[in-house]
């Protein structure tokens, strides 16, 4: 789910595009002009000009090494890795700190809108602004690198004689990864995406519950880290003109921090009982599965049993929920592997559908210099992630994908991001990034709606995935805006997690945990900086999009049953916003494509509604809610 960001500063990579790997560094940046006494009391347009100009230049040279660095520390783990990765964040955060302070020296201007908005991205160019002092930025740039390489390199073992091991032994291919010393705790054993796949498929509630609990253990030892962390980025902030660093991130969105909280609330409203629809069924088929001992009537749901390491997705235990389980269906796992589908052919299946929309191929580079398939001989952090790693048409994406339809969608996922570098790469670096980053996550999503067909069992397929995961997007950064306030200290981190995972997912974990822990850690948009309303933002936008497109390829019918493959005028409308990047508010590019200018969760409510009929049938009678 990685995508391009100019405020993602730490090893959250962005990528760039068309330069030989043998090409050279680009050369150092030159110190950034910097307010002194000496300098005149007033400035002109054409001295702002002069100096973003200068900008421009030396950030895209920093952003170029910071992403070289990522894409090495991420597809090669070791210590080396991590600490030149970490030095080119400390660089770019310290030329940002230096940048933005020196900047102020126009405030008040009036200039021409580009540079104007130039401006204003500057000041939002940093998730993680540094703080002044040299050694703490070096200190906050090692941080970030060490939490991410924990997470890449993270496993567990499992215990001897326990329901997991045993349920894992069946594959041969983990035969080397069980051979592991330390049963019971993190360490060498089993990687995320073993326990991630058995959690997708396994009944065993023992397997499941252990597998949840072990992937947790690699989490405590990064807690006193985040929490210095924290402080680190909030001195950072303050230094820059901002209360915290959610209020930072808050204020990337064309509106003021306060304001967009309430758009938050405004959108989630409105979806929220399409959301507990959807959970009260869940819970009666898990039920009838389970047992009510274990899956109460009126209570939470036991994360574990939801399909998905963070219940995040609910999609895996569709075959629980499907509404009618002997009608014939499209398993797309199963036409991959009658297909003799490889890895490789799957990205181009999803090419080819951005491609049938009138939207140029992908260059050779992509093809070799992506990482699609986990290496045998090294760890690489598998999370999907698109890149552009020399910000010209360097597109590559590293996944380590697996042959099943829910990872095709993830690859339509990730090609977004890429078409999205792919259109905008000759805009002025800071404009070189979505509309919001919400839109960047909502393209290729929204594509990817078109490759599903529109019956019943499919849309209770697609709510478990798009439905059931909003209230978790929208409460990771909830947790995480709490932390940067201070209004949740380090003592009940995971306290205040859970608290916010019942409210609003009403789900609870198999075990009783405590404030030792470090729950939050085991996601990976926590320890690597990524900010996450972006994914709750771009699960609405995506069928808003839906929506404008296929007005745009001229559908009429239901929307959940439109396709805009091979439709030229929904890729003009595709186009035209891709180019714009983030040169105008994201309330004129949407504007663009939709005539709209806010989110509108009733396209949402729209393409389900077949679906919301269905459930609010099924769950009459009842107990609802948690």
């Amino acid at each position: 789910m990685k995508r391009r960001t100019l405020v993602a500063l730490s090893l959250t990579g962005l990528v760039v595009t068309g330069c030989p790997e043998d090409a050279p560094a680009p050369p150092p940046p030159t110190v950034a002009p910097t307010a002194t006494s000496t300098a005149p009391k007033t400035a002109t347009p054409e001295e702002a000009k002069a100096f973003m100009t200068k900008v421009d230049e030396e950030l895209k040279a920093l952003f170029v090494k910071r992403e070289r660095a990522g894409w090495v520390s991420s597809n090669f783990i070791t210590s080396d890795t991590e600490e030149i990765s970490a030095e080119a964040d400390r660089e770019t955060m310290e030329y940002l700190a230096r940048t933005i302070k020196a900047a102020t020296r126009f405030d008040g201007l009036e200039l021409e809108p580009a540079l104007a908005r130039q401006f204003h991205l500057l000041k939002l160019a940093g998730t993680l602004p540094a703080p002044n002092d040299p050694e703490k930025t070096a200190e906050l740039a090692k941080i970030t690198s060490g939490m991410q390489s924990a997470y890449g390199k993270g496993k567990y073992c499992p215990t001897e004689d326990g329901a997991l091991r045993k349920a894992l032994a069946k594959d041969e291919k983990n035969a080397k990864a069980l051979a592991c010393d330390t049963p019971g705790e993190a360490g060498k054993g089993v990687s995320l995406g073993v326990l991630t796949a058995l959690m997708a498929d396994s009944r065993d509630e023992a397997a499941l519950r252990e597998a949840w609990i072990g992937w947790r253990k690699i989490a405590p030892d990064m807690k006193d880290a985040y929490a210095r962390y924290v402080q680190l980025g909030n001195e950072g902030a303050k230094e820059i003109g901002f209360d915290d660093v959610g209020q930072l991130w808050r204020s990337g969105y064309d509106m003021k921090p306060e304001a967009f909280e309430k758009e938050i609330e405004r959108i989630y409203g409105e979806v929220k009982p399409f959301y507990e629809q959807v959970h009260c069924y869940v819970r009666k088929k898990l039920a009838e599965k389970y047992g009510e001992e274990l899956v109460p009537k009126g209570k939470p749901i036991p994360a574990h049993l939801l399909g998905n390491m963070w219940s995040q997705t609910w999609n895996n235990v569709a075959d629980l929920a499907t509404p009618y389980p002997d009608a014939a269906s499209i398993d797309v796992t199963k036409a991959l592997e009658k297909k003799g589908y490889d890895e490789v052919k799957m990205v181009k299946t999803a090419e080819g559908f951005f491609t049938s929309l009138g939207l140029d191929a992908l260059p050779d580079t992509f093809w070799e210099r992506s990482l699609f398939t986990k290496p045998a001989d090294r760890d690489v952090v598998c999370h999907a992630s698109a890149w552009d790693v020399h910000y010209n048409d360097d597109l590559r994406i590293k996944m380590c994908i697996q042959r099943t339809g829910e990872e095709l969608r993830v690859i339509h996922h990730e090609l977004g991001h890429n078409y999205y570098y792919h259109y905008y790469f000759k805009e002025p670096v800071l404009f070189q990034q979505g509309a919001n980053d919400g839109f960047h996550e909502a393209i290729g999503d929204a594509i990817a709606l078109s490759i599903t067909p529109g019956y019943l069992d499919n849309l209770m397929k697609m709510a478990l995935e798009k439905v059931a995961f909003l209230p978790f997007g929208k409460l990771i950064d909830q947790w995480r805006w709490n932390v940067f306030a201070g209004k949740v200290k380090p003592e009940a981190y995971n306290s205040e997690w859970w608290k916010l995972r019942a409210q609003y997912q009403g789900i609870e974990p198999p075990e009783a945990r405590t404030d030792e822990q470090f729950d939050p850690g085991a996601k990976y948009h926590v320890p690597a900086n990524v900010p996450y309303i972006r994914y709750f933002l771009a699960f609405i936008y995506q069928f808003q999009f839906q929506r404008a497109l296929c007005k745009a390829a001229g559908h009429e019918g239901p929307l959940h049953k439109c396709s805009i493959y091979g439709n030229e005028e929904a890729g003009k409308k595709l186009k035209a916003l891709l180019a714009m990047g983030a040169s105008k508010p994201w309330q004129d590019a949407l504007q663009a494509m939709s005539g709209e200018r806010k989110a509108d969760p009733a396209a949402l409510l729209e393409y389900f509604r077949p679906l919301r009929k269905f459930l609010e049938e099924e769950t009459k009678g009842e107990q609802c809610g948690w």
